[in-house]
């Protein structure tokens, strides 16, 4: 498992689920004893690396939004505003 099969492991649960919560993505890559693909964040807790993000974001540039306040990934809707972040 490499963060390009991460990405599109993410992207299947956002077609099967509708949405990829972050919690989801970390429980999947400790499970999967992938943990060198994770970071720590400023609050300690652990969440998603870099490497994963960019391989998710190229996979999805115009595709997915982030809903930052509940921290997870949705398919883009009409209602969206342009850029990567959406409100909910």
């Amino acid at each position: 498992m490499d963060a390009d099969s991460v990405a599109v492991w993410m992207l299947a649960q956002i077609h099967n689920d509708a949405c990829v919560y972050q919690d989801e993505v970390v429980d999947h890559l400790v499970r999967a004893k992938r943990e060198d693909l994770l970071t720590e964040n400023s609050d300690g807790n652990q969440v998603i690396g870099k490497q994963v993000l960019a391989a998710f974001r190229r996979l999805t540039p115009d595709t997915v939004v982030w809903v930052k306040p509940d921290r997870y990934w949705r398919f883009r809707v009409a209602e969206d505003e342009p850029g990567r972040d959406a409100r909910g």
